[in-house]
């Protein structure tokens, strides 16, 4: 807040209510950069502390602060990126005469960096988001889809602890619990900006599985969120039914080399464009970079952070200049789409230290074989 010059930030958004004050509540965190911060409750009642106090509307807010000798703000940052026009005029008019400023980069350039407590919270994430990875084998039936197969993966999802919710940044983007992708199905493009889309099972959501039957030669890629403690970890693994193809096997060994490497540059200093031409460079070495990242619509990164929201910064992509720092943690997703197999490939959650990535998601990162 110091460096961009303001003097407060109001938070309203849930995600970052949850970040900043501990809970999702209805209402309005206030950080000063020279006082306590106040929590502005509208629901849920019975809170109560220090910090707590009860408001009708938003408008009550600057008496307050002058109540409690509290000055009132010069510049304020709101949540640009989240808030709507209305909202935004709003707080100005009861906050009359401050410049109001965007303070979601910032905001989320906070987030980008964890604290102990956060990377144990992921740490437990990734570790129950495995041992649900290994009971997929399990779940597969002859002749089931792929809406199915994702059904029975997010039931023991729930049943193994999972929120079931997956929070994404970026009001276009949007999804269940993940996606299930099966056979040729990967290679359909989807509007949202996710590694790989999927035709989906309607035109209202249309992302992840689309009641492909899982059949012998296809391949099955599970991506679906794991939040079990309110953060979330984000991997991905390649099942099969019965043995695929010579070209998708060797498709999936690049992924795997290109995620070693990835691993070893994801230390502090190095930036996510580096991350993302090494990727490109050792698709297009391998002769695959025409299906690398998808086919008819290729994603233009190889992975990015994960926390509160499945996509938080950094991006390892194209033009991105943020440098790493350590404490971040990112998804590392290298995936090729084999037409007529499907999509092969990798993603595991990774915490960077001065020696490179450290992975949370402690799973093989091999095909997995069902069905045979």
């Amino acid at each position: 807040m110091r460096a961009a010059g303001a003097d407060a930030c109001l938070i309203t958004s849930n995600v970052n209510l949850f970040y900043a004050a501990g809970q999702v509540l209805m209402g309005y965190l206030y950080i000063s950069a020279s006082h306590p911060p106040l929590v502005f409750v509208r629901r849920p009642t019975g809170l109560s502390g220090e910090h707590i106090v009860y408001v009708r509307k938003p408008e009550e807010m600057a008496e307050i602060l002058t109540q409690r000798g509290f000055p009132h703000p010069a510049c304020l940052m709101l949540e640009g990126d989240t808030i709507t026009h209305g909202e935004w005029l709003r707080y100005g008019a009861v906050f009359s005469g401050a410049e109001l400023i965007n303070g979601t980069p910032a905001i989320r350039r906070a987030r980008s960096v964890k604290t102990e407590y956060e990377i144990n919270l992921m740490r437990q994430s990734g570790k129950i988001h495995a041992a649900v990875y290994g009971k997929i084998p399990a779940l597969y039936r002859v002749g089931m889809t792929d809406v199915e197969l994702s059904v029975e993966i997010e039931r023991e999802m729930r049943l193994a602890g999972s929120y079931g919710i997956f929070r994404v940044f970026g009001q276009s983007m949007e999804i269940f619990m993940g996606s299930v992708l099966v056979g040729d199905n990967a290679g359909e493009p989807s509007p949202y900006d996710f590694g790989l889309g999927g035709k989906g099972q309607h035109p209202s959501i249309p992302v992840g599985a689309n009641y492909t039957v899982l059949r012998e030669g296809m391949s099955v890629m599970v991506d679906m969120g794991g939040n079990f403690t309110g953060y979330l970890t984000d991997m991905t693994r390649t099942y099969s039914i019965g043995k695929l193809s010579e070209k998708a096997c060797f498709a999936h060994q690049t992924a795997l080399s290109i995620q070693d490497e990835l691993v070893k540059m994801a230390r502090p200093g190095v930036i996510g464009e580096e991350m993302y031409d090494k990727a490109l460079e050792m698709a297009k070495k391998s002769g695959l970079s025409d299906c690398f990242m998808g086919v008819r619509q290729q994603a233009r990164f190889v992975g990015h952070g994960v926390g509160v929201e499945i996509n938080e910064p950094p991006v390892l992509g194209a033009r991105s200049k943020t440098p790493l720092e350590a404490g971040m943690i990112l998804a590392i997703e290298p995936k090729f789409v084999i037409e007529g197999t499907g999509a092969v490939g990798i993603e595991n959650t990774f915490l960077v230290t001065k020696s490179g990535g450290e992975k949370l998601t402690l799973m093989d990162d091999q095909i997995i074989e069902i069905g045979c």
